[in-house]
Parts: C-alpha cells; sequence; structure tokens
C-alpha cells in the first residue's frame, strides 16, 4: 500500500461552535446549512454567492470570487460617444 503523504493526516481547523465530523442533512430541495462559525469565518452573509467544487468523493465550497468594479473606467474613452459615431456611420 503507497504511502500517504504527510499533509493527508492533518488535523481540520477547530472552528469556535464547531466540532470536526458534524454532521448536517440534505433537505428535499438540495439544501444545506453551512455551521455558523464556518460561515463567520469565511465572512459570509445571507444572499452571498458561493462556489461548487467536486473534489474526488466531496464538495468544496467557498466564497464566490467577486470581480472588480468596472465603475468609471471607460469615462475617459467617452466611449458612449464613439459608439453612437459609430452606428451612425452604419449602412441603413
Amino acid at each position: 500500500m503507497p504511502r500517504r503523504p504527510l499533509e493527508c493526516f492533518r488535523r481540520p481547523q477547530r472552528l469556535k461552535g464547531y466540532t470536526p465530523g458534524m454532521t448536517h442533512r440534505v433537505g428535499p430541495k438540495g439544501q444545506v446549512v453551512i455551521p455558523k462559525a464556518m460561515r463567520d469565518t469565511l465572512g459570509l452573509r445571507p444572499g452571498d454567492e458561493v462556489e461548487f467544487e467536486l473534489d474526488d468523493d466531496a464538495v468544496r465550497i467557498e466564497p464566490a470570487r467577486r470581480l472588480r468594479s468596472l465603475g468609471g473606467t471607460f469615462t475617459k474613452d467617452d466611449l458612449t460617444a464613439m459608439l453612437a459615431e459609430d452606428r451612425r456611420a452604419e449602412p441603413r
């Protein structure tokens, strides 16, 4: 039998109010409650998006990567005026 790397045996992080190995039931709609201690650690609030990933025979849930706002990025280029001019130039 091949030896597992040492990292496979590392202890799960202990969170206040959560015991490793704690189980929850999957509801009729496939919903699962993320323990409060984990939500607090990750900064998850109601309405936040999460990403799901299959990790061998487990499901990994992470906060969704937030995209940086593009607000104001194109204001210097006057993109709206350029698009309007381009549209006027199109044959009808």
